[in-house]
């Protein structure tokens, strides 16, 4: 969903209550959202692989800040996507690892991936196309 939408699910569950279809349907997109996010395929990807620090997750994730990876981290490690392991060393030692249910969702997150690497030319040109049709023209007597 859109950030602008992240209260829809909210706004479904006051109109409906009780429509027990209805909010296995709002927890199944709830789901989708999470692991669908952009820093959530990244650090999901990594981590089945292999156990990961923080610092590792931020430099190989493009764009990331700190405070989004660490908001992705918790919410994952909060959905039981992800195990944190506290190393008791100095100076202490963190590492994210994918747990068997984010390992199940792996080669699903490949497919969705892949795809989109494989048709993010056509899409941008789809949109560029879309766009110069949506876009009036200008004639000659409007710009005199």
């Amino acid at each position: 969903m859109f950030q602008g939408d992240s209260d829809v699910p909210v706004q479904v569950d006051a109109v409906a209550e009780g429509d027990s279809s209805l909010d296995h349907a709002c927890s199944v997109l709830e789901v989708l959202n999470r692991v669908s996010g952009k820093w959530a395929i990244g650090v999901l990807l990594l981590t089945t692989r292999r156990p990961m620090r923080f610092t590792e997750l931020e430099r190989e994730i493009d764009g990331v800040s700190r405070r989004m990876l660490t908001l992705t981290l918790r919410n994952l490690e909060r959905d039981g996507l992800l195990t944190r392991t506290v190393y008791p060393v100095v100076p202490p030692k963190t590492e994210y690892e994918a747990t068997p249910m984010a390992r199940d969702l792996y080669l699903t997150l490949l497919a969705l991936t892949g795809w989109a690497d494989r048709h993010r030319n056509t899409i941008a040109a789809a949109r560029r196309t879309y766009d110069e049709q949506a876009t009036p023209s200008v004639t000659s007597t409007e710009s005199a």
